[in-house]
């Protein structure tokens, strides 16, 4: 489904503040509230939007560190195997298959140095896991959570 340019900006309204008010995102917009909470309404039904959640900063629940670790896996290995095994890790945030050398790119929090390193052992472990490369975070630069392109 491909969104029009208002859908896009009620998206981009939600994804800001999904707590903001369908009467807050007419006046944004340009529509009544009914209005919003209709097309709301639909994008929901069509998959469009899949949910709403709260972003928690990973420091206030104890988890300072954040990595990446690019995995590089045996021959053979598919995207749902490298899925399933990442799956059981609650420190990764986020994983995906790559272009280049390594086959996925792991996002990782953990509550400190010593704790990312057990997370990256235990990952390297894996049994698809070849090799891995890591690096460290130092300082969030830019931090986007909606998709797609920003409002005009």
């Amino acid at each position: 489904m491909r969104l029009n340019d208002l859908d896009e900006r009620i998206v981009h309204a939600l994804a800001e503040d999904a707590r903001r008010s369908y009467a807050d995102i007419g006046a944004l917009v340009g529509l009544s509230a009914p209005a919003v909470k209709r097309r709301v309404d639909r994008l929901r039904a069509e998959g469009a939007i899949t949910g709403f959640t709260v972003r928690v900063d990973p420091a206030a629940l104890g988890w300072e560190t954040e990595g990446f670790i690019e995995i590089y896996c045996s021959r053979n290995t598919s995207p749902e195997a490298i899925k399933r095994g990442l799956a059981v890790y609650p420190e990764v945030a986020s994983a995906s298959t790559v272009t280049g050398d390594a086959d996925a790119i792991v996002q990782v929090f953990a509550a400190d140095m010593r704790h990312f390193e057990q997370v990256l052992e235990r990952i390297a472990g894996e049994p698809y896991v070849e090799r891995t490369k890591s690096v460290l975070v130092l300082s969030p630069l830019l931090r986007r959570y909606s998709a797609g392109s920003p409002p005009a």
